[in-house]
């Protein structure tokens, strides 16, 4: 059993998505792993990951949207230490997941045609973003 582990960073400039599918790939293509689990987990509680469409910008706007809609700023929330953005981040956060687990087989990562991984930034001034990649298989 083959293990190996990296961690990514990734420059946001607001919310939106941002595909890391081009860094995760290149990263796991050269470890190695013909069949295995690939673990992400990024190490912020203010954006999340996502697996989505990757082939019609409008998914991701729309979903953008959605979520402005279920956690709006000026939600008259009691926790906005860092701005009217920080809690409703807590929440699109708390509604999408801070890890994803992606099959490998012959090498590869088993992403559906139309998939893609994306960071979703929650808030909306620029942040640094730290993704930890973690891959085990033979």
């Amino acid at each position: 059993m083959k293990q190996a582990q990296t961690t990514i960073t990734v420059e946001t400039q607001g919310q939106g998505f941002y595909d890391i599918t081009r860094d995760v790939t290149d990263w796991t293509d050269v470890q190695s792993v013909t069949t295995g689990l690939l673990t992400l987990f990024i190490r912020h509680t203010s954006a999340s990951l996502v697996i989505q469409e990757n082939a019609d910008p409008d998914v991701l706007r729309d979903l953008l949207n959605f979520f402005r809609q279920v956690a709006p700023e000026g939600g008259g929330y009691h926790h906005d230490t860092e701005g009217p953005d920080d809690m409703p981040a807590h929440i699109r956060s708390a509604l999408t997941a801070t890890s994803l687990n992606v099959p490998i087989t012959h090498g590869r990562l088993v992403l559906g045609t139309w998939q893609g991984v994306y960071l979703f930034e929650h808030r909306t001034h620029p942040h640094r973003r730290q993704i930890v990649l973690h891959v085990t298989g033979q």
